[in-house]
């Protein structure tokens, strides 16, 4: 691209943010720290700006910060036009136009799609409307999710035991609520991080009093006639009386108003080059178009260039930039986006952290502490070398093990300090599940090295 192009851009290009999120936010103070004059746009189908997502299933639950009190903090001015409240409905790639669902346009020479993901709705409508039905996305969820707890439900039920599902769990029993959850797999956390920590995992929420029922599947939310949900249904025939349903089944990529467009873009999200340049559906990289947060679908040198579509609040915000960069910048001076995938929880007093991509690895080492004490580090292995870390009250090794990923060191592990590693200290199957099979827990997601996105229907197997 001609430099004096890149200039003109810079200086009074029409660049175009669709998304309110955190990555879109991040991205606008990026373009103008790194000296873009022109007029940027963000669009949201919020009424509101920016907002911090994780505190609303956890301190938001627990009374400590307010659903409407979470905006994220602007690091500097942006100087934008705010489009609030009305979704983008499609794009114009030739025409450079992106269409809004009041029928408006917005046009522009720069366009960055920060959409995200939105909660995966209880597949049947009828019930998914019961008055005591909730999803927690949105800070309109967490605020009547929040009503409805204060009012002591004698029952709650979660269904899905993924990350947010224990969360909540976690939030209400400290509250002092009676708490049921449903999991079809063995143990909660097991797309996450597999099945030895998933194990660990159900302990913790069984100790702390929670109904875990795991290998069941939720058949039907049963309401009474005025149209309050009163019960819930199990696979195994069995019946829990309830109040209040938290659906928890993971998550769906905003992609639906790029259908026609021509990009690359599907049910695991928009593809991207490792610059954050959008796809084509033909496997074309675009050059006026990025992408950047939970939609996208990127390749990462790390693990083998495989497109992985990451959940992380790190995440977004390392992408944003790199984004925001490199769309006001010529090709020679563009970087790629390697951010290695870290995430973090807070369940029952109990701090989870993990680096790298847990999912990719066949093997797990517990290397400090024991799973006994619920305080510990386990690495995953995949083809003879260190793919992940997971920790449970033990973060202080995950920025050693971070760097031992990054220069793709051996697994197992290796203690040269000693002739042999430590009673023990042996290699286990990670455990899993079968990747063909939907699963609550993942926030990592590898999907292939293809750009162009082949149609996936997720089943809900009556879950």
């Amino acid at each position: 691209m001609p430099a004096d192009h890149v200039e003109w851009i810079r200086r009074e290009g029409r660049i175009v943010i669709v998304g309110a999120s955190l990555a879109g936010l991040r991205a606008a103070e990026t373009l103008r720290a790194e000296g873009f004059t022109g007029e940027l746009t963000l669009i949201g189908d919020e009424p509101y700006e920016p907002y911090d997502r994780p505190p609303l299933s956890k301190a938001v639950l627990l009374g400590m910060a307010s659903p409407r009190h979470t905006e994220l903090p602007h690091r500097r001015e942006i100087d934008a036009k705010w489009r609030l409240g009305v979704p983008a409905s499609g794009l114009d790639l030739s025409a450079k136009r992106v269409r809004l669902a009041d029928g408006d346009e917005v046009e522009y020479d720069r366009l960055l799609i920060a959409t995200g993901v939105r909660a995966r709705p209880w597949p049947k409508e009828a019930e998914a409307r019961l008055d005591g039905v909730f999803l927690l996305r949105t800070r309109d969820d967490a605020a009547r999710l929040l009503q409805k707890l204060k009012a002591g439900p004698r029952r709650v039920f979660i269904i899905g035991a993924g990350f947010a599902g224990c969360e909540v769990a976690s939030a209400c029993r400290e509250m002092g609520l009676q708490v049921s959850m449903a999991e079809r797999a063995g143990a909660p956390l097991v797309g996450a991080l597999g099945g030895v920590i998933g194990a660990v995992a159900a302990d913790l929420q069984t100790e702390n009093g929670v109904d875990l029922r795991t290998r069941v599947t939720v058949t039907a939310l049963e309401g009474d006639t005025s149209g309050r949900v009163r019960a819930v249904h199990l696979s195994d025939e069995s019946v829990v009386k309830v109040d209040v349903v938290v659906v928890s089944l993971g998550s769906l990529r905003n992609t639906e108003w790029l259908t026609g467009s021509g990009l690359g873009a599907g049910p695991r999200g928009i593809a991207c080059d490792a610059g954050c340049r959008a796809f084509d559906f033909r496997g074309i990289v675009t050059d006026d178009v990025f992408v950047a947060g939970d939609v996208a679908r990127s390749p990462h040198a790390l693990f083998g260039y495989q497109f992985l579509s990451l959940e992380h609040w790190g995440n977004a915000v390392a992408q944003a930039e790199t984004a925001a960069h490199n769309m006001i910048c010529r090709g020679a001076d563009r970087r790629p986006h390697l951010w290695t995938p870290a995430f973090w929880s807070s369940q029952f007093r109990v701090n989870i952290k993990s680096v790298g991509v847990p999912p990719m690895g066949d093997q797990i080492m517990i290397t400090q502490g024991s799973l006994a004490e619920r305080r510990f580090v386990g690495v995953y292995g995949y083809q003879g070398r260190m793919i992940a870390a997971v920790s449970f009250d033990n973060n202080r090794w995950l920025e050693f093990y971070r760097r031992q990923i990054e220069r793709g060191a051996p697994f197992p592990v290796e203690f040269p300090t000693m002739d042999r590693r430590p009673e023990g200290r042996q290699p286990v199957p990670a455990d899993f599940p079968d990747p063909s099979l939907p699963t609550h827990g993942p926030t990592v997601t590898l999907s292939g090295y293809s750009p162009a996105d082949q149609q996936l229907v997720f089943t809900p197997a009556r879950h």
